[in-house]
């Protein structure tokens, strides 16, 4: 019988599992390599802990890890019931969350190792997390991709820790009881980019759509819809996504540095997002390479011990093909 030891949160509605023990041992060295290693020897242990019938596939996991940056106190590498994430803003709100309800931080900032590089967390109270992202950068704006049976639709590519086409005139009613055919647009879309051979600097898979619009709340600035890797949506407004919206508006001079954009979900959760320049350099940005600060809550749903028993025929999950 193995036993995998996790604890469950949710930020702004999106849910997260941290793996505290029990997970694959991915050795040494940097966490893109682990990200491999845990790709190609233990995948059947992400599907144990994320797909049916222990998970769902809207749950992000997280395995806390060694980091290899000797300058940061915690890895983690995140993944979904399809595979491995780049990176994760809500996930690491809910993972700081999970470590202060376990009493191993205290308020303060905690440096995490990330396969996309460093990103820096600050315990605000035991809810609320204010997130300092990878440097985020707009790729490309007005492209264009014909989406069959709808037409052409315009957007913009931009790294906000995962590659993203982000779309404003899109049509669609971005509520929570339009779930069901946001996800359906969503999906001809990132279809209709990989038939086009749309693609994020270096040829890497746009993974991620997002829709935004007009919001419901009159504090916030805006409404997203998130698709993410495997067909599920975001609950909250996506710290990646909202990472690489700022990065669009600090390109439009639209937002200032330092000034405060309150990102709304469809559920009616917000982060609210800032930038700062960054001293990185992209090449082919369009517009400056920016810092973004994500502040979002989360709570503790759940501890867990999660029995994978040898004589399960589903223990490592069921069948997703």
């Amino acid at each position: 019988m193995q036993r995998i030891h996790t604890i469950d949160s949710h930020t702004g509605g999106e849910p997260t599992r941290i793996v505290i023990e029990g997970g694959p041992d991915l050795g040494q060295g940097p966490l893109r390599d682990r990200v491999r290693r845990f790709r190609e020897q233990h995948d059947h242990v992400r599907a144990a802990i994320i797909n049916e019938p222990r998970g769902s596939d809207v749950l992000v996991g997280g395995l806390i890890v060694p980091p290899h940056q000797t300058d940061c106190d915690i890895g983690v590498i995140f993944f979904n019931n399809t595979g491995y994430l780049s990176m994760c803003g809500h996930g690491t709100i809910g993972l700081m969350v999970t470590l202060a309800w376990q009493n191993r931080i205290s308020a303060g900032i905690c440096r995490i190792d990330t396969p996309v590089g460093v990103v820096e967390a600050e315990l605000l109270d035991h809810h609320t997390v204010r997130l300092q992202n990878v440097p985020s950068w707009r790729y490309r704006t007005g492209v264009v991709v014909d989406v069959p049976g709808h037409g052409p639709v315009t957007g913009d590519i931009a790294w906000g820790g995962n590659w993203f086409f982000l779309v404003g005139d899109h049509g669609q009613n971005l509520s929570a009881g339009n779930s069901a055919a946001l996800t359906a647009f969503g999906l001809r879309i990132r279809a209709a980019l990989e038939a086009a051979d749309i693609t994020g600097a270096n040829n890497e898979l746009i993974d991620h759509i997002e829709m935004f619009g007009a919001p419901q709340h009159a504090d916030s600035s805006c409404r997203n819809f998130v698709l993410c890797p495997g067909g599920a949506w975001d609950r909250s407004p996506c710290g990646t996504g909202t990472s690489a919206r700022l990065a669009c508006l600090a390109a439009d001079n639209r937002l200032q540095p330092g000034e405060t954009w309150h990102q709304e979900s469809i559920i009616g959760s917000v982060f609210a997002g800032s930038w700062q320049p960054s001293e990185d350099t992209a090449e082919h940005a369009q517009g400056p390479v920016i810092i973004p600060s994500i502040t979002g809550s989360a709570w503790v749903t759940a501890e867990n011990h999660l029995l994978l028993d040898e004589t399960d025929p589903f223990r490592y999950g069921l069948p997703t093909g």
